[in-house]
């Protein structure tokens, strides 16, 4: 597989049934559990409903929770305190791990 530093860019982010729902520039959408995010499982539902893009859509911000996570972290999967990478190889520093082109 060859690395893929592929830039991801959000044009909206939302949070629904503890999701954390975003639309990419490519039309594409991803979503993940605001459970992997510490700060994120301990808000309130109005304080998750307030997030914000910011850095161009690269970047989301929860004001009240005093939470960032950049965009193409959470595409590609570099979660907090994550045990088991997505892919086999060694365990990168959180937000160092690459994405992969699934060709």
């Amino acid at each position: 597989m060859a690395k893929n530093k592929q830039e991801f860019i959000a044009t909206s982010a939302k949070v629904e049934d503890s999701m954390v729902v975003l639309e990419l520039e490519d039309g594409s959408t991803h979503s993940f559990p605001v459970l992997y995010y510490p700060r994120l499982a301990a808000g309130s539902r109005e304080d998750l409903s307030d997030v914000k893009l910011r850095v161009g859509g690269r970047a989301l911000r929860w004001e009240h929770l005093d939470e960032d996570i950049w965009i193409t972290d959470a595409v590609c999967q570099n979660y907090p305190g994550s045990k088991i990478p997505a892919v086999a190889e060694a365990q990168a520093h959180f937000g160092e791990r690459p994405c992969y082109d699934p060709d």
